[in-house]
């Protein structure tokens, strides 16, 4: 790891948080982001669209932290539906404590690059269920 603690940001993740705050879909759909430690930067994992928050647990490596980019389509008790989109950080316990340094060195400077105010961190993969996020995103 070099002596600066933060990574670099691919352009191709810019322009896929760019895309991605701006898709016309109305499913719900996960932005996944990675450091890779070679090249220290910010790549993009994977785009996935039409996914529930319980299939986005078993498409995370359970012992490796993401930065997770969701747009949920929530439907409201009157009716209403709307598209919030949040900011997940997934950091697993009991990861070596360079990666946990390294990825938590990157999580505000990617939640500015998302630019958005909805963020929340998950420590456990069980604990992303749509439950979970209902309850977040309604306080």
């Amino acid at each position: 790891m070099t002596s600066n603690s933060t990574c670099d940001i691919e352009d191709e993740v810019r322009k896929a948080i760019r895309d991605f705050r701006f898709r016309k879909s109305q499913k719900n759909a996960a932005l996944i982001l990675k450091v890779n430690r070679q090249k220290q930067t910010v790549c993009l994992d994977e785009l996935i669209e039409n996914i529930e928050m319980e299939e986005l647990q078993e498409t995370i490596p359970s012992h490796e932290p993401r930065y997770i980019v969701y747009s949920y389509k929530m439907e409201h008790s009157d009716g209403r539906i709307s598209f919030p989109m949040c900011f997940i950080f997934y950091t697993p316990r009991g990861i070596q404590m360079e990666l946990q340094v390294l990825y938590a060195s990157m999580k505000l400077v990617l939640q500015k690059e998302v630019e958005l105010t909805r963020c929340y961190e998950v420590r456990e993969l069980e604990e992303l269920t749509e439950d979970w996020l209902k309850a977040k995103l309604v306080r």
